[in-house]
């Protein structure tokens, strides 16, 4: 079977993220950017009532910023810490990131610290789980933070692992150990990011789960990474079996297709 046909049903089950101008108290619309050799896609569905976002800088030539944010609370109660959290990461990312022999990690946990500032400062005490990643076009790694997020999965030819919490999530503590980890994306290895709401997808007392997502990714033919989100939202509603998403859901892939000098070449 194709995969044209899932493809539409998830359409109808879950609101497209449209190319409409956004509400001025709204987060600005972030592009994604064309990477060297590999690929980047978000894909929100739902009717934005929850505080998913995310969010896609190029801060130099071979670097990107990404992140999934996921504050605890209702649209119309988060937005401005939303928005305070994006020109946090827009302002201070390319700063601490452009340097070519910048040390990422002690430059993720820097950027960690201050969004969890801007968080604790615009919204007081509010749990934003959240997971950041530096994806370096020229060595094929990320560097990343996962702030209490959902373990992001990697899938490489060893298999599917977990990049589990690095850090408490953010807004929680003006105080607290945070670190950062690197993984390396050899060619074919692809990096999902999923929002609790797909996680949480519920049928009869059961969830998908991470292990639902796991699943999926292992099981994806599609080399596409917007296609990849599109095949994880599409599993996560056949396992609901048609029913309405209780939250927002989000899913961000990043997929490694070559190396930067065979794309050169």
């Amino acid at each position: 079977m194709s995969i044209a046909t899932p493809i539409r049903l998830t359409r109808r089950l879950f609101r497209r993220n449209s190319p409409v101008t956004p509400a001025l108290s709204d987060p600005l619309h972030s592009d994604v950017p064309a990477l060297c050799g590999a690929e980047i896609a978000a894909i929100y569905h739902g009717y934005r009532v929850a505080g998913d976002f995310y969010e896609f800088l190029r801060v130099n030539r071979s670097r990107v910023l990404f992140g999934l944010f996921d504050i605890a609370g209702r649209r119309e109660d988060t937005r401005e810490y939303l928005i305070a959290a994006q020109q946090t990461l827009r302002d201070l990312g390319p700063r601490l990131f452009a340097a070519h022999d910048v040390n990422e990690p002690v430059a993720m946990i820097e950027l960690s610290h201050e969004l969890n500032r801007t968080i604790l400062r615009s919204a007081g005490v509010r749990s934003c789980p959240a997971f950041l990643g530096c994806y370096n076009e020229d060595l094929g790694t990320v560097c990343y933070a996962n702030s209490g997020h959902t373990p992001a999965l990697l899938r490489d030819p060893h298999g599917i692992a977990q990049l589990q919490a690095t850090g408490l999530p953010l807004g929680l503590f003006s105080h607290t150990t945070r670190s950062a980890s690197t993984c390396a994306l050899v060619p074919g290895s692809a990096l999902l990011v999923v929002s609790r709401g797909i996680v949480e997808a519920e049928r009869g007392g059961e969830e998908f789960a991470l292990e639902g997502v796991g699943r999926s990714l292992r099981s994806a033919t599609v080399t596409k990474a917007r296609d990849l989100c599109l095949t994880t939202l599409r599993d996560a509603q056949k396992f609901m079996q048609g029913a309405p998403p209780q939250n927002d859901v989000t899913a961000l892939a990043l997929v490694r297709t070559s190396t930067a000098e065979e794309h050169v070449h």
